[in-house]
């Protein structure tokens, strides 16, 4: 019975995509624990990522995707636990990543170039377990292709990830796992900061400095409730953080 529930939840969602953003919202929000993203405003606004789950985080480019997962990846082996990140394009910059406080000893890099690859090597990652935060890195793909990714397969990585304590973490340009997502995180710059300059700053830009650009985090859609801790931010709720200098 449950199967045969969960097949025709999956072929509703199927039917209504790109109509019905979350058919099944109203019943889908549980109690799950919670984990540091690495960015307090972001574990302000949504109480963490959520273990058991899938995490969407999609926005253009430049928009804070990547520091967002660098985050994470320091946050999670920081504490010893071993992660994953299958690299869509192979563009994981691993000095960076050291110089951010990622313990590279902890991570798996799965090197991918196309999308066929990197589904492939999640499904093979999620059915091995064992890993505390699975990231699929789609942002370099364009759109349009991870468009075509059937929902059938993210509702498989949803169900193959569901009741163990890894985190699941997707990134891309834009939102496509629908209601298989646990929470979604749309991010994206705000203006950026100037300094200096005075009255001829307009009509000389080069008189002015540049003093940082806010990255914004909006939850686009949230089903889930911290253990032991607030709510995770509602549905249209953002959070400005990571000024850079």
């Amino acid at each position: 019975m449950p199967g045969n529930l969960a097949a025709l939840r999956l072929q509703v969602e199927t039917a209504l995509a790109g109509r019905v953003s979350a058919p099944f919202s109203y019943r889908d929000r549980k109690l799950v624990e919670m984990v540091s993203a690495g960015i307090p405003e972001i574990d302000s606004l949504t109480g963490g990522l959520p273990r058991g789950g899938l995490t969407e985080i999609c926005g253009p480019p430049c928009s804070g995707r990547t520091s967002l997962l660098v985050s994470a990846l320091a946050s999670r082996t920081a504490r010893t636990e071993v992660c994953a990140l299958v690299d869509g394009r192979d563009a994981f910059d691993p000095q960076a990543a050291a110089a951010a406080g990622v313990a590279l000893k902890q991570l798996l890099w799965v090197r991918c170039h196309d999308i066929d690859q990197a589904l492939r090597s999640t499904d093979l990652l999620l059915q091995g377990g064992g890993f505390g935060m699975i990231a699929v890195d789609l942002s370099d793909i364009p759109p349009a292709t991870v468009r075509y990714v059937p929902l059938n397969s993210w509702f498989r990585f949803r169900r193959a990830v569901e009741d163990t304590p890894t985190i699941l973490l997707l990134l891309e340009q834009e939102p496509n796992a629908k209601t298989c997502a646990s929470l979604v995180l749309r991010m994206g710059f705000e203006r950026p900061r100037w300094t200096g300059g005075g009255r001829d700053s307009c009509a000389n830009p080069a008189a002015r400095l540049l003093e940082g650009v806010g990255v914004r985090a909006e939850v686009v859609r949230s089903s889930v409730l911290p253990i032991g801790g607030s709510a995770s931010g509602t549905d249209g709720s953002a959070a400005v953080f990571g000024v850079r200098r």
